[in-house]
């Protein structure tokens, strides 16, 4: 039942990337939040329509969902995105925490048929932070620790 359960959810997620395609807003992509049988949170990449960058189906869908939920965890959720999530958004699926992840395309999918390729972002993780195309300094490193050694001795403080 799942599997099919799945198929269903995938499918949304290729009609939403399909819609929000066709109108213009942004790259094929679109993303569905669902939680106990239950659509919580959906997107579609609103890129060009938001100009916001980080307007990714799966970052609409997920700040939906977690509206939705009151909470910035994603426990017993599943997100169904039209393709394998980018290294922005994988990352705030690991920090929203749902249970799983199912995708219809894969990201060398995405880069082979659209063009949208992030393996620049892959290899640049891997690089020091001065060697990358957008190098990175560190400055102030004992004046940042501070925020820390107040953040630790906090009370009442909500650990995510």
């Amino acid at each position: 039942m799942e599997v099919q359960n799945d198929k269903f959810y995938i499918q949304k997620a290729i009609a939403l990337a399909y819609e929000g395609m066709r109108k213009g807003a942004g790259g094929p992509f679109g993303a569905i939040i669902v939680k106990d049988g239950q659509v919580i949170g959906e997107g579609h990449n609103e890129v060009l329509a938001t100009n916001d960058p980080t307007a990714h189906a799966e970052m609409v869908a997920i700040r939906r969902a977690c509206g939705f939920l009151e909470d910035f965890q994603l426990e017993n959720c599943t997100i169904y995105c039209s393709s394998e999530p980018c290294p922005m958004c994988m990352g705030a699926i690991y920090w929203a925490r749902p249970d799983r992840i199912v995708f219809a395309t894969s990201h060398i999918d995405a880069a082979e048929h659209a063009q949208f390729d992030d393996q620049f972002i892959y290899d640049e993780f891997k690089l020091p932070h001065d060697h990358r195309k957008i190098p990175a300094t560190q400055l102030l490193r004992e004046e940042g620790l501070k925020l820390f050694t107040e953040w630790r001795g906090m009370d009442g403080k909500r650990l995510y």
